[in-house]
């Protein structure tokens, strides 16, 4: 099967990166040569049906402190750049909405967005000083479209923080990846996809770890 472009900048420079024969998770997977992103093509996505059920079994609770430790390493970097009471959307805030309590309690006013669970496409006729995206962006099946949507709702000088587990250009380590072994995680992002975007955006780039990013727009 060859691909027509890359689900996030377009590009028809689309090599096949790595097949899974174990028919458990999706069975190939494409990585693009211009920005680096690898994701499996549309007849390896889950269905909508199965996507709901993986994510009816998150225990995600605002009251989990074990949670919110692990939210931490996503919301001490973007919290300290943040001016008070921003303004703020969390984009994907999944079953169990914790990180933006967490933020509310800092002073900062949110809203939520989710499309199973917070489905209000409303939100985004508004603008936002800061938009958060907590592992949500390996699920997407559109990545391109919906980093558009969420930087042009973005204010001049604002931050994008995303959280997801950075990948590697390893197809061993791929296959082995514990990441990758969740059948709703279909879209996978190197360094040099994000610092693609960051050059697309004109934006400058920060990473903090292994799963932590932060776009800031340009002013």
């Amino acid at each position: 099967m060859k691909l027509d472009s890359c689900i996030l900048c377009n590009s028809t420079d689309i090599d096949h990166f790595f097949e899974d024969t174990s028919d458990t998770y999706a069975s190939d997977y494409y990585q693009c040569q211009n920005c680096n992103l690898i994701f499996a093509p549309p007849k390896d996505r889950p269905s909508t049906e199965d996507e709901l059920a993986r994510y009816e079994t998150h225990e995600n609770d605002p009251e989990d402190e074990g949670y919110r430790n692990f939210l931490n390493q996503f919301f001490e970097p973007l919290e300290d750049k943040l001016k008070p009471q921003s303004k703020g959307l969390d984009f994907g805030s999944g079953p169990g909405p914790t990180l933006n309590i967490m933020l509310e309690q800092q002073g900062h006013e949110m809203q939520i967005y989710d499309s199973f669970y917070a489905d209000d496409e409303s939100v985004f006729q508004d603008s936002y000083d800061f938009i958060t995206a907590t592992e949500v962006v390996e699920h997407l099946f559109e990545p391109g479209k919906e980093f558009e949507r969420l930087w042009n709702c973005l204010q001049p000088g604002g931050y994008l923080g995303i959280m997801t587990k950075l990948a590697m250009n390893n197809e061993e380590r791929f296959a082995n990846w514990h990441y990758r072994r969740d059948i709703t995680h279909v879209t996978f992002y190197t360094k040099e996809t994000f610092r693609w975007l960051a050059d697309h955006w004109d934006a400058s780039l920060q990473f903090h770890g292994n799963r932590v990013v932060i776009f800031r727009k340009p002013d």
